[in-house]
């Protein structure tokens, strides 16, 4: 009996919302709605691509490890996701262009909008981010100072200099100058059948020996052609405008903040860690000693949410 609990609580909710006029993909575990009794909400905010179904593993074992008391909600990016059928990718396209949903300070302003009208005021906040995700969680942090952050985890952090890093000189040429040449490729596999895309994603996935399958079917929907372009779009923001890191937020909010800095990271190298460890020489600042890659969800996701626990359990308690 136990165990069927268990079972249905580990299966999540998915809606599909327009946010800031924008589709928008919230994966749910535990409550899918939140009143004044929710006293603590993990939310996470994804890399890019910002696909919520990446986190899914990630998320089911944060909601276990913390006894199924508290929800864990996954934001996607706006336009990160294929919407259904009654839905498109915006509510009022002029609109959505003018406020450049899909472009970076567009996504922060989205993830602020989101809180705003879907998490109440008291409810306190485990804000979980990831590569890019970071970021927006300490721009969200200086634009509303008010929200309520029991503690926010900074995973992979991109938050500087995304276009010197090793990875960054690779993709800045295709993301800021020959973006629209990718266009045609994502064009024509989004063509394709579902069973042949499942079938390439596996071919690229190959290499990896424990990969969570369950990463396999939101690569899949990533194909489609606009949320690939809107994922390409906001890249190449962030190969511009990522730029010197935000000291003063981060010190204003250090005792809410953990880093994680993976040690074999290209889009954040070592040495982004030691210049921020010596810059807070008090702040909970860490490097991998797992081995873990910057696309942690591909076969760690259950690892790194264990550890995310254990480090946040004191917090929970309080």
């Amino acid at each position: 009996m136990d165990s069927t609990v268990a079972d249905s609580r580990d299966e999540p909710q998915t809606d599909f919302i327009y946010c800031c006029g924008a589709i928008t993909e919230v994966l749910k575990f535990g409550s899918g709605h939140l009143n004044s009794g929710h006293k603590v909400l993990f939310l996470i905010i994804p890399g890019n691509p910002g696909v919520v179904g990446f986190y899914r593993t990630f998320m089911q074992t944060i909601h276990s490890m913390v006894a199924y008391h508290h929800p864990v909600w996954a934001v996607s990016h706006a336009g990160h996701c294929v919407p259904p059928d009654s839905m498109d990718m915006v509510e009022d396209a002029s609109s959505a262009a003018e406020a450049d949903v899909f472009g970076l300070n567009g996504q922060i302003e989205h993830k602020l909008a989101f809180l705003s009208k879907h998490v109440p005021r008291e409810t306190s906040l485990v804000l979980v981010g990831h590569s890019i995700g970071c970021y927006i969680i300490l721009d969200m942090m200086k634009r509303n100072p008010e929200l309520k952050i029991l503690k926010a985890i900074m995973l992979f952090p991109t938050i500087e200099h995304m276009a010197q890093t090793p990875q960054g000189k690779v993709m800045t040429p295709l993301l800021c100058h020959m973006r629209y040449v990718a266009y045609l490729p994502l064009f024509l596999l989004s063509l394709l059948p579902e069973g042949l895309k499942a079938s390439l994603i596996k071919l690229v996935f190959g290499g990896i020996h424990s990969l969570d399958h369950t990463v396999l079917q939101p690569t899949v929907g990533l194909l489609n052609g606009d949320c690939a372009a809107n994922a390409m779009y906001m890249g190449g923001q962030e190969m511009r405008k990522v730029l010197e890191r935000d000291n003063v937020t981060i010190n204003k909010n250090l005792e809410k903040l953990i880093f994680y800095y993976g040690a074999t990271d290209h889009w954040c190298p070592v040495q982004y860690y030691q210049d921020i460890k010596r810059d807070f020489p008090h702040g909970d600042v860490r490097l991998c000693e797992n081995g873990f890659r910057h696309a942690f969800v591909l076969d760690a996701g259950r690892d790194v949410a264990k550890m995310v626990v254990e480090w946040i359990n004191g917090d929970l308690r309080t």
